[in-house]
């Protein structure tokens, strides 16, 4: 009611239906399918020179790859494809997420969330940069070394390499945008910080179960990748302690005004 005294909505976004919402959700859902649709087309056509330079810049100077089936180099175009799409598609998804509760937000909170938009790009890039630079190079060496102490040939098919690189490059950037989405969710009451306190032991529990389960099996990896994945919870629990303080001062300043 305040809301919509402060920032007037049009009289037919008050009336909408919850069947009206589910429509428009299964609208811009479906906006999001087509723009990650043509991002993969142009992610397939760039798939051959990011393919190169991940060869060439490749941890170990002795890397040999082979195609050990027909379609390894078919999926690994699809993996890159899709990994490009991703790129592009993530912060289309966050608009059309910003446009879906847009009606909800007075005209200052629509302003501040979109904001969020192009930050969803930035820290993707960061979390595929922070996977393929530090955790990629350290699983990647790791696993080289016991190949040579076990007197193993090295022969890697091109389709396993990539396999394991894009296990570690995809859920590591996507745990990187998990501030943005925590501070999104705070802005518009679906979060609170007592909540995300609440679910500190279990969020911990999992960010290191994830560092675990993408680095080699000692102390020293697991918590140079561990460590940060933590610190970006607690950032984000920081965030939304500013985004709650934020929210309940407009919202008495709003009663105060009325």
């Amino acid at each position: 009611m305040t809301e919509e005294r402060t920032d007037p909505q049009p009289e037919e976004a008050r009336k909408m239906t919850v069947w009206e919402h589910i429509g428009e959700l299964r609208t811009r859902l479906i906006r999001v399918l087509v723009v990650f649709g043509l991002a993969l087309a142009g992610g397939l056509a760039g798939a051959e020179p990011v393919f190169e330079y991940l060869v060439g810049a490749a941890p170990s100077d002795k890397l040999e790859l082979n195609a050990f089936s027909p379609w390894d180099a078919v999926s690994l175009y699809v993996k890159i494809g899709v990994l490009l799409a991703l790129v592009a598609a993530v912060p289309y998804a966050f608009y059309e997420m910003w446009a879906f509760v847009k009606p909800g937000l007075s005209r200052k909170e629509r302003a501040v969330t979109l904001r969020y938009v192009p930050w969803a790009l930035l820290m993707l890039l960061a979390g595929l940069a922070f996977a393929y630079f530090v955790v990629f190079p350290m699983a990647f060496l790791f696993t080289e070394r016991v190949t040579l102490a076990m007197g193993l040939k090295q022969t890697y098919g091109v389709g396993q390499y990539f396999a394991f690189m894009l296990n570690i490059l995809l859920p590591v950037s996507l745990l990187f945008e998990m501030p943005l989405v925590i501070l999104f969710l705070t802005r518009i009451g679906i979060l609170s910080p007592r909540l995300l306190v609440k679910m500190r032991r279990v969020a911990w529990f999992l960010m290191v179960l994830v560092a675990t389960m993408i680095t080699p099996p000692d102390v020293i990896s697991d918590l140079l990748v561990s460590v940060p994945l933590v610190a970006l919870y607690e950032f984000s629990v920081w965030l939304s302690k500013v985004a709650e303080r934020r929210r309940l001062r407009a919202l008495e300043q709003s009663l105060g005004e009325s």
